[in-house]
């Protein structure tokens, strides 16, 4: 009996999340389960669509096996099953950016609040960090700073952010990150303390790329 039999069967599993990664909102659900676990309901306000259809493609994700599932009292909360998932998703997106003209194209168009200075590297932030030098804000919603965030972190969501600027101090640098690359909390964030005076400077990348790199994190607490 020859290996095509054996090939055929292994390659069908491959896939299978294969095409469970073939769909923008699927990548989507995945982009924000990185940030921490959520309910349909929630995901489905995120992602401004209807729950009967973000039910459908957080199912797909599963019979494929990249997400998993808890029921708190009335809701079923998703997460994503591994760290292997999470490092899927970064690599199959760092593939796109590197053969893919169309994803610059895209930012350039979109990212009108994107601060023209270089973005503080992780390496470099996880050394300040050991100094205890920096100010580092978490700009994503409530929910998600308290499933994971960065050690010593301050939770201001961007939306608190003009509220808040009295508790943040003006004779150290302000370190802002949110969810991603591609996540734009970080730059808005940064456009306003800027203006107000601030020396305030984006995190390279953001939750998901310091958490997969295994880098030092505060205790995750339950999802809501």
């Amino acid at each position: 009996m020859g290996d095509r039999p054996f090939k055929e069967r292994l390659y069908e599993q491959f896939a299978r999340v294969g095409a469970a990664l073939g769909s923008r909102q699927r990548l989507e659900l995945l982009d924000l389960l990185a940030q921490g676990p959520r309910h349909v309901e929630a995901l489905a306000a995120e992602v401004e669509s209807p729950v009967a259809n973000v039910s459908q493609h957080l199912q797909a994700l599963r019979a494929a096996r990249l997400v998993e599932t808890e029921r708190r009292g009335t809701k079923v909360i998703y997460r994503l099953a591994d760290d292997g998932v999470l490092g899927l998703w970064l690599a199959l997106r760092s593939v796109a950016e590197r053969r893919l003209t169309e994803v610059s194209h895209v930012v350039d168009e979109y990212a009108t609040d994107r601060v023209s200075s270089a973005p503080v590297s992780r390496d470099q932030l996880e050394a300040e960090l050991r100094r205890g030098e920096p100010v580092i804000v978490d700009v994503r919603p409530e929910i998600e700073y308290e499933s994971g965030h960065l050690p010593g972190a301050v939770s201001i969501p961007v939306e608190h952010l003009a509220k808040r600027l009295r508790t943040l101090p003006r004779d150290r640098r302000i370190v802002v990150y949110c969810r991603g690359a591609y996540c734009q909390f970080a730059d808005r964030a940064v456009s306003v303390l800027r203006r107000k005076g601030f020396d305030a400077v984006r995190l390279e990348g953001g939750w998901p790329e310091w958490r997969a790199e295994g880098r030092p994190v505060a205790e995750l607490s339950a999802a809501r």
